[in-house]
């Protein structure tokens, strides 16, 4: 049925696909990391990006030297709330989003791993200092403070992902891994949807777009979860 759901595709769905940034390929790109204050900012947002499943232009400015508080987050607008259950998260108020002109709070939890968002941030924020109302991710320039733009994120990305061996690294990759990420871990799609912040339908379009990336990983590692992902990646017959 999976392999159906690739067969069918539409050919608009088989074009511009980026393979998954997983989890595994973050924490090889961690040991590649220098001291250096850009690539810990870069580090940093790709942990957040990931973990909270939003787009790298929600978390980054649109040039390097361009910077706007209506547009782009702050450190003001992070912060840490307890659920009834006593977990703790870390939310981001995005002052603006692609499906969202008044924006949305997106957010993650700690994670028992090598790319924990939170330790990242933590070493980020000790080491950049970014000022509270400036960009959340900015990195120490000499005395200045620069603003992470989205060219150049992916550019230092896309340098520490060949450094550890990963040469097919894309921006929306991660969004794409993060997708793959949840859903493993056992996410339902109802709630997968929200946290990715689609709107009406768009996520079943999403799944249609990218079965053939996603299917062989879930029929591989979940195949509990292989009918639901059939049933909502297969498009529909006319």
């Amino acid at each position: 049925m999976l392999k159906g759901a690739t067969r069918f595709a539409p050919p608009s769905a088989k074009q511009d696909l980026q393979k998954p940034v997983t989890a595994e390929i973050i924490a090889n790109i961690k040991q590649h990391l220098t001291n250096k204050p850009l690539d810990i900012t870069v580090y940093t947002c790709l942990t957040s990006i990931f973990y909270t499943a939003a787009r790298v232009g929600e978390f980054t400015t649109c040039q390097c030297n361009h910077f706007d508080p209506a547009e782009n987050i702050t450190p003001a607008g992070v912060r840490t709330e307890t659920d009834c259950n006593s977990f703790q998260m870390t939310v981001f108020t995005l002052p603006c989003t692609k499906v969202s002109a008044t924006g949305e709070e997106v957010q993650w939890v700690r994670q028992n791993r090598p790319t924990d968002p939170q330790t990242a941030l933590t070493t980020h924020m000790a080491t950049n200092n970014p000022l509270l109302d400036g960009p959340l991710f900015a990195y120490k320039d000499g005395s200045k403070h620069r603003p992470l733009s989205k060219a150049t994120f992916l550019r230092q990305l896309k340098a520490l992902a060949r450094a550890a061996r990963h040469e097919a690294v894309q921006g929306h990759g991660i969004r794409v891994g993060a997708t793959l990420e949840y859903l493993l871990c056992g996410v339902p799609f109802d709630m997968m949807k929200i946290k990715g912040q689609w709107a009406s339908d768009a996520f079943q379009l999403y799944l249609w777009k990218h079965n053939q990336i996603l299917a062989p990983y879930i029929r591989a590692m979940l195949p509990g979860m292989a009918t639901e992902f059939t049933r909502l990646a297969m498009p529909p017959v006319c």
